[in-house]
């Protein structure tokens, strides 16, 4: 006898902490899935009811019982549909687990606790949640349903105890975090497990961006000869609905959808995009302010702001000074002509002066050096802010990986505000997304592209008077910071030792910098920060 489930992988974008707002989410969605899909069966990401991660949230104790509130809203809500969603529970012992419920027909009729607890990278789930071991699965209308959550479904235990518990189907709900590589890294993963347990899987993801982390959704049901059957958008929310034939005692997922995915350059475009509109929406700013200095650096981030939360929502300030190139100051009114923002320029000559008046008896006898750079840059860091105070906006910060990972960059100054975008973008990398920002549409004047980079704080100053070239630098950087590799390693590699003696010597000396700069967008498969958890005070070294 054939049997018909219609599975709706409910990728829907939840904030941390808005318990009710998320059951509106949940509950919303299931209703359309019924009237749009006549879905039989909802699924939705991990730990949806919090969002995720909800981090040491898991530790007040008031937290669960709203939790239990929000369950009995849905099984009172959502009655003809199954709904799994997940979420954090504590027992009586006062034990914390992640699971997914299986609601159906207002009730939880089946409950699963997480087995494989990540702690590694940017996941901490063995600080608040205790490990499951048994499998859970559940039959609907002749299909035994098996539930896993995220971190299950890469390792071969938890997915041949389903199995082995008589599943036709994995259904698995995920918060994976955004890299580059991370979706070919899914696919390739669950490739491994339909051929170890030859049964299909159905995967859910989270969408959205919390903090600095970006959940790109994608999610997408593999049939058990490893291809993708049905393939959901990336970076946006969306209901997409699996069709299951039961026959015989396999179970085979229809073509269904299948979203074109971004590559390249377009998905961390994609990501950033994500990342800045919703770090400002869900935090309350009614728009962003940054320094226009008619570099790379601020152009893509001028670029980002508008494609994510649109002009009217972006403000940009030129503040020059006798260094800054008359170039410089015509791209970057340029630019924000073409981009439809408010603009405007605030020279800081005088200000300067006046701090060099107040400060010539503390600078007596003394060269001009670093020093006086730095006061530029914190010049321009404080009348953002000031703006931001004044108008509500928030400051992004303009600096990108590179001068993040050698402290090339001002405390109190270029660092200054609530958010980083290109905090995890290495300095080549900010060139090819600038170049394919500009195949959408050119709005990043061209020689802003060609020129070579400078911050303009001394006279035909140019990045490369402190620095390797970008190519050598950020391979050295990755080298140490994403790989791990010994300076000795990366010498071997063909790079010259003083070059990578230098730039590993920045980079762990600008480690107090960093604990200082605000949160950015995490794309890479190491970011700094709670990625990369390094002592500020240090005496190692190799």
């Amino acid at each position: 006898m054939t049997q018909n489930v219609t599975v709706v992988m409910g990728q829907i974008d939840p904030i941390v902490g808005d318990i009710s707002g998320n059951v509106d989410l949940i509950i919303e969605a299931a209703i359309r899935a019924k009237n749009e899909s006549q879905a039989d069966i909802i699924v939705f990401p991990e730990m949806t009811i919090t969002g995720y991660p909800p981090e040491d949230l898991l530790l007040r104790d008031g937290l669960y019982p709203q939790i239990n509130q929000a369950l009995n809203r849905i099984c009172e809500a959502v009655t003809d549909i199954v709904c799994v969603v997940g979420y954090p529970m504590m027992d009586e012992l006062g034990e914390r687990f992640n699971m997914a419920a299986w609601i159906e027909e207002g009730l939880i009729q089946a409950s699963y606790m997480k087995q494989n607890l990540p702690n590694y990278s940017v996941f901490d789930e063995q600080r608040y949640f205790t490990a499951g071991h048994h499998p859970c699965v559940v039959e609907f209308n002749g299909i035994k349903f098996g539930i896993l959550i995220c971190e299950d479904i890469w390792k071969i235990t938890p997915s041949t105890q389903a199995r082995d518990a008589g599943a036709d189907i994995i259904l698995n709900l995920n918060a994976s975090p955004f890299s580059e590589e991370k979706h070919q890294d899914r696919i390739a993963t669950l490739q491994r497990r339909v051929d170890e347990i030859k049964k299909p899987i159905i995967y859910v993801n989270q969408v959205g961006a919390q903090d600095d982390l970006v959940f790109d959704g994608g999610s997408f049901a593999m049939c058990a000869d490893g291809e993708v059957c049905v393939q959901a958008p990336e970076f946006k929310s969306e209901l997409t609905a699996v069709k299951l034939v039961k026959q015989a005692d396999s179970v085979v997922i229809l073509e269904g959808q299948k979203s074109k995915l971004f590559e390249g350059e377009a998905r961390i475009y994609e990501a950033l995009k994500m990342g800045v509109k919703s770090y400002v929406q869900k935090n309350g700013f009614p728009g962003v302010i940054l320094g226009l200095s008619g570099g790379i650096d601020s152009a893509l981030t001028l670029a980002i702001a508008v494609d994510a939360l649109g002009a009217d929502n972006v403000e940009a300030v030129m503040m020059p000074f006798r260094y800054t190139a008359e170039i410089s100051k015509e791209d970057a009114a340029q630019q924000a002509k073409t981009m439809g923002v408010k603009y405007q320029s605030i020279p800081i000559e005088s200000m300067y002066s006046a701090f060099e008046v107040a400060l010539a008896a503390s600078f007596e006898g003394t060269e001009t050096d670093l020093t006086e750079e730095n006061l530029q840059a914190r010049i321009r860091g404080t009348l953002l802010m000031a703006i931001s105070n004044k108008a509500g906006k928030m400051v992004l910060a303009t600096s990108n990986k590179s001068e993040v990972a050698v402290g090339y960059s001002t405390l109190y100054g270029d660092m200054v505000g609530g958010f980083s975008p290109l905090k995890d973008v290495p300095k080549t990398l900010v060139y090819r997304l600038a170049e394919y920002r500009n195949t959408l549409s050119e709005c990043i004047p061209n020689r802003v592209i060609t020129r070579p980079p400078s911050a303009e704080l001394r006279p035909d100053q140019v990045d490369q008077d402190s620095l390797p070239d970008y190519d050598v630098l950020d391979t050295i950087v990755k080298q140490y910071v994403r790989l791990d590799k010994s300076p000795a390693e990366i010498v071997a590699l063909g790079f010259d030792e003083e070059d990578v003696r230098k730039v590993i010597r920045l980079i762990d000396r600008s480690e107090y910098k960093r604990r200082q700069s605000a949160p950015g967008i995490k794309i890479t498969q190491r970011a700094f920060g709670r990625d990369r958890r390094y002592p500020i005070t240090s005496h190692y070294s190799e």
